[in-house]
């Protein structure tokens, strides 16, 4: 299956090689050309996946048009912001009845639109039909490296749906499907500003207790937010669900909850951020989750307090007692 992947970022360049990996013919696109050019000279991505090299069936390709040429599925592996850029950029160049399968997490700030609504946005409606959105507990670098990895596929439609799956199934990569968009989208758009709290609960030495304590009320506010965009509660409790929030909040290899850990310990969020080198989407997400939750009418505190530290300012150590200061109530 001829595949084009547009984004040549850790997990652009991840799942790329699982395509490429399996023989297919994988052209890779950005619209930075520094990454496309080390893939292009010594097939590794020395920004993105120092170390992990890449196989001879992957190509750099620094022309939109040439890179989705002739593809039979394409990818879109950008941060969500840049989600809707893309998908105009690429649009006199895809092909009805292509499946394409995005992997950003994210709502968009300025509309307020999830990555599928955005999509509907700018595709032709002839187009809708072949969008799906994969999600699920996945380390770029692991997934590069062959690592067991389960996620999900998302579509309206299960025939295309199951076309994204067998594209991608591997020995060590397993996708499973789902029908509900809704709840795999806001899954992995949510979890990564709660995985900013429970870096700012280890960063500040608030211990074990408070931690578990983060991740399941932050996964009883995903589920609240999901289920008004439509979900199935049932979702949150999968793979891109409690499966991806329980990765994010628990391991260093987090970009988000390294910006939460690293808040916790004093430090400046630019100076966090530059250290990255690469988008922590909790920090947007923040801002999008807080206006969205507004909007539908949704109560999210914990994600309200991350917002009004990395948004409004306000002292962490203020945050977490006004947390612990919340009147109290029935569990569910």
């Amino acid at each position: 299956m001829r595949s084009t992947v547009l984004g040549a970022g850790s997990w652009g360049t991840a799942l790329g090689t699982v395509l490429a990996g399996k023989g297919f013919p994988v052209a890779i696109w950005d619209a930075d050309g520094a990454p496309l050019e080390t893939i292009a000279a010594r097939h590794e991505n020395v920004r993105y996946l120092p170390g992990v090299p890449l196989p001879e069936t992957l190509r750099a390709e620094p022309d939109l048009e040439r890179a989705l040429e002739g593809a039979e599925l394409v990818v879109i592996a950008v941060p969500s912001q840049a989600v809707r850029g893309v998908a105009v950029r690429a649009l006199p160049n895809l092909r009805a009845g292509v499946p394409i399968c995005t992997v950003a997490k994210g709502v968009e700030v300025d509309t307020l639109m999830t990555m599928s609504e955005v999509l509907e946005d700018v595709l032709p409606v002839d187009l809708h039909p072949c969008l799906t959105f994969l999600s699920g507990p996945s380390f770029a670098v692991e997934v590069a490296r062959g690592a067991p990895t389960a996620v999900t596929v998302a579509g309206r439609w299960e025939r295309v749906g199951r076309v994204v799956q067998e594209a991608f199934h591997t020995r060590g990569f397993r996708p499973y499907t789902s029908t509900d968009v809704a709840g795999v989208e806001i899954g992995g758009c949510a979890k990564n500003v709660v995985a900013i709290a429970t870096g700012l609960s280890d960063g500040l030495g608030l211990g074990a207790n408070a931690r578990s304590a983060l991740v399941t009320r932050g996964l009883a506010e995903i589920t609240r937010l999901a289920v008004a965009k439509g979900a199935t509660p049932l979702t949150l409790l999968g793979l891109s669900g409690l499966g991806d929030l329980v990765l994010t909040c628990s391991s260093e290899q987090s970009r988000n909850y390294r910006v939460g850990f690293g808040l916790g310990k004093g430090r400046k969020q630019d100076e966090i951020q530059r250290d990255l080198g690469q988008v922590a989407e909790g920090v947007v997400n923040a801002r999008s989750v807080h206006l969205l939750a507004a909007k539908l009418g949704v109560e999210m505190p914990i994600c309200e307090a991350v917002h009004r530290i990395l948004h409004e300012g306000e002292d962490p150590r203020v945050a977490v007692r006004a947390l612990l200061a919340r009147e109290t109530g029935p569990e569910w």
